[in-house]
């Protein structure tokens, strides 16, 4: 049962992105109050992690996307929600509207009617720089942070607890991340006199975008972990939640995660990308297929381990990566991988003349990235 049911009726955006041909974003219409995190008491932290599961979606409703072009041009375009509130946009760009050489985040404005009048509220589209050569596609879960909400029902009773009562400031980052990350990005792309502070959203000269089995529910807590954490930010692609064997079954994890780079990929075709992950969720198997069906298209893969073996699945897609001479970390501790960073020529900004074929292997002694440092 919906707790706002009387709520008027809000929009909210999740970040999009766009080449030169194509601009995509999505967005939700929903009863629920505009989600805050700020702490406030334990009651409260409960509450508001609550309301964003407890939403009433709104379909059916009209939705305006207003573009503005550079040269001060706007451009309407309409929608409906679907019986989950969703609206997709996907709209080409005839002509082609140019990129920056550097990476930004541009604005659009999304538009509705509810019982207080005229409404609006801006979004945000990642448009990648004509000069980004690099782009990283990230998982989340487990990877950046510990979320307990991915996986069986087992799983999610296990950590029911941790997600609604931790507010995003309460909750643990992977040790390394915020560093590694940093460095992979190659920094933030500011303006003359800028300073990364407020509201304004701050691209990184290599683009991130994130993949996660996480519901949509989550968007607006995981990007308030990523900024509190100071993590590059980038589109979200997640998971309508239903409750299924599609959504709890692990195999379906994968085929998200396949299908969402492919898009990434797909899209900026002049773009090589770096794959980051864990082994909780199948990642490496899922990245040895976008490997395998994107020859060329992958310049590195890192998986963060938790310790176990590697299943026979995992084995087969290492052997992948590798027959694919794809440089691949497979470490425990970001910080070693900081060291695999400097080994392949992407700890910088500016990226290194080539990469070096660098796989780091179980009982071969040292890391092979301390072993090209070392050299």
């Amino acid at each position: 049962m919906a707790l706002f049911p009387t709520k008027p009726v809000r929009i909210q955006p999740y970040f999009g992105y766009r080449n030169r041909h194509r601009l995509m974003i999505s967005a939700r219409a929903l009863r629920a109050p505009r989600p805050g995190f700020e702490r406030s008491g334990r009651l409260r932290a409960v509450r508001t992690m609550l309301a964003q599961f407890a939403s009433h979606e709104v379909a059916d409703l009209p939705v305006e996307l207003e573009l503005q072009h550079r040269d001060g041009r706007r451009f309407q375009h309409r929608g409906v929600t679907d019986h989950e509130g969703f609206v997709h946009f996907d709209v080409p760009l005839e002509p082609a509207w140019e990129l920056n050489a550097n990476s930004q985040w541009e604005v659009v404005t999304f538009r509705w009617n509810n019982g207080e009048g005229r409404q609006s509220v801006e979004g945000h589209i990642l448009a990648p720089g004509s000069h980004a050569s690099l782009g990283v596609i990230s998982d989340i879960d487990d990877t950046i942070i510990e979320t307990g909400i991915t996986g069986s029902w087992r799983k999610i009773a296990r950590n029911w607890r941790r997600v609604v009562m931790e507010l995003p400031d309460d909750r643990l980052l992977v040790p390394g991340a915020d560093v590694f990350y940093n460095a992979l990005g190659g920094g933030a792309v500011l303006d003359a006199g800028e300073t990364h502070t407020g509201d304004r959203l701050a691209a990184t000269h290599h683009p991130f975008f994130y993949v996660s089995s996480s519901p949509w529910n989550l968007f607006s807590y995981l990007v308030a972990f990523q900024k509190s954490r100071g993590l590059p930010l980038g589109p979200l692609m997640l998971r309508d939640w239903g409750l299924n064997r599609e959504t709890f079954g692990s195999g379906s994890h994968g085929a998200h995660k396949i299908a969402a780079i492919a898009g990434i990929i797909e899209t900026y075709e002049s773009m090589q990308f770096a794959l980051i992950g864990d082994d909780s969720q199948g990642d490496l198997t899922a990245f040895a297929d976008v490997v395998a069906s994107h020859p060329g298209r992958v310049r590195a893969v890192f998986i963060r381990r938790a310790g176990d073996p590697l299943s026979p699945e995992e084995l087969a897609a290492r052997a992948v990566i590798e027959a694919a001479s794809v440089p691949l970390w497979l470490g425990d501790c970001f910080t070693a991988g900081q060291q695999f960073l400097d080994a392949i020529g992407l700890s910088h900004d500016g990226e290194a003349e080539r990469i070096v074929e660098v796989v780091e292997k179980p009982n071969h002694g040292a890391p092979a990235a301390q072993r090209q440092a070392e050299a």
